[in-house]
């Protein structure tokens, strides 16, 4: 996947703003120094202008449809459904392990959200942590900053932890609950887009045009197509868990609530990548291997999609990873210019992650933490597959004795959730999905 070339604009930008700046100083008059400036910003908008209107590939856009029946149509065979029945033991304590190793993973990294790994062994050395890291971060670098209005960064240490602090990856965990619950597992992508409405008060990249376009009363089912640039990266794929959750050992279903939740905000392969982790979740509450359960997801999604060939690459060149260093290097030299928060090259280093730990949960956070770019979601998301797994028990205490049954939260008017209540409410829901004839 070879990117064009395309010139550093954000360094000429800078140099724009400063050299408008220094000729203020320097005594030129504002009218002249503006007529520069707007012209120069009117010529970006427009080069904006033509990069969106340019001829895009209609061979590739048959490959990678977005409307849901294309998208089925495109799948491979696969098994749909695992369970024939809902047995309540089972899968209680496959949930309690899939939401705690998806809450720890986050935490873990959001410490280090996107560092190079060099920085990361820097800060472990300096910290006398081990590296990749077996525990939460002794320091934050952040101290006093607080984030979504709610957490100082000291809150995801191993000395400030005393409840699940706030984060985007969870508050979506959270927030898919609340739409299952208000709307039913039937839900649209117009009901979606009311509960972001309604509960969420902020949001990043694809996720924040979408909510300020809703916001405007926009059309739900057209919101991720006006100014989106973004409509490829991951914020749709860190969406995934609660369709699993809703719909454990169903990967069709779980997919299809996966797809109706990411129509609002992305695109193609943004899409494909909410929905291929909500399969391989769902999957890895009935399979003992989370390769499998990987290879079950990809039965979702169209099947020369670009995201399917790099999952696909993955797990052919996952035998040649043997650690976080050697995952990294992979996926840079793979997709060499992708955007560090896109869908596909994170995708493939959740993959790597749960390679290279197998059924040890600290060593799957810890590996895939370390890999970098999108770090909190990449081990999120790898921790929740390999809690399904193991199940609650094959958690180590340690990840989770100070959560002490509490998770922050910055949506509107819901200040915190208790871990039991929202495990008890995705178990009614569970229950619904397998009661549907």
């Amino acid at each position: 996947m070879n990117y064009p070339n395309i010139p550093d604009c954000q360094g000429l930008i800078a140099e724009l703003i400063e050299y408008g700046r220094l000729m203020h100083e320097y005594g030129v008059q504002n009218t002249d120094i503006d007529a520069v400036t707007d012209e120069a910003y009117n010529n970006l908008k427009d080069s904006v202008q033509k990069l969106k209107s340019l001829p895009i590939c209609k061979d590739l856009l048959k490959q990678e449809p977005n409307d849901l029946d294309s998208i089925l149509s495109l799948r491979p065979e696969g098994p749909r459904k695992l369970w024939n029945s809902f047995n309540e033991e089972i899968y209680l304590e496959k949930l309690e392990g899939a939401l705690l190793s998806r809450m720890a993973g986050c935490i873990l990294g959001v410490a280090v959200e996107a560092w190079s790994i060099e920085d990361m062994e820097n800060w472990a050395k300096y910290n006398g942590d081990a590296f990749p890291p077996t525990n939460y971060w002794r320091g934050t670098k952040y101290p006093g900053y607080i984030r979504y209005t709610k957490d100082d960064y000291k809150n995801y240490t191993l000395g400030g932890l005393k409840y699940v602090p706030v984060d985007d990856d969870i508050t979506y965990t959270l927030l898919g609950l609340i739409v299952a619950e208000e709307y039913g597992i039937d839900f649209s992508t117009e009901d979606v887009g009311k509960a972001w409405v309604k509960y969420l008060p902020m949001a990043c990249s694809a996720e924040d045009i979408a909510l300020r376009s809703l916001k405007k009363g926009l059309d739900a089912k057209k919101v991720a197509d006006i100014d989106n640039p973004y409509c490829q990266w991951i914020g749709a794929d860190i969406r995934s868990d609660p369709w699993a959750y809703i719909a454990p050992a169903f990967p069709e279903r779980a997919a299809h609530m996966a797809y109706n939740d990411a129509y609002l905000s992305h695109r193609r392969n943004g899409i494909y990548g909410e929905m291929f982790f909500s399969a391989v979740q769902s999957a890895a509450f009935a399979v003992d291997d989370p390769i499998e359960a990987i290879k079950i997801g990809l039965s979702e999604i169209p099947r020369e999609c670009s995201l399917s060939k790099a999952v696909k690459w993955a797990l052919d060149e996952r035998n040649n990873i043997k650690n976080y260093k050697d995952a990294r290097q992979a996926v840079d030299d793979k997709f060499k210019g992708m955007s560090g928060v896109h869908t596909i090259n994170n995708a493939c280093l959740t993959i790597f992650g749960i390679s290279i730990g197998g059924d040890d949960v600290t060593k799957v956070l810890s590996e895939t933490v370390a890999m970098g770019l999108d770090n909190d979601c990449t081990a999120a998301t790898a921790g929740s597959i390999i809690g399904a797994i193991v199940g609650k028990k094959g958690i180590p205490s340690h990840w989770c004795k100070n959560f002490n049954n509490t998770i922050n939260s910055y949506l509107n008017g819901i200040d915190e959730f208790k871990i039991d209540d929202v495990v008890n409410r995705f178990n009614t829901l569970a229950k619904r999905t397998y009661s549907v004839k």
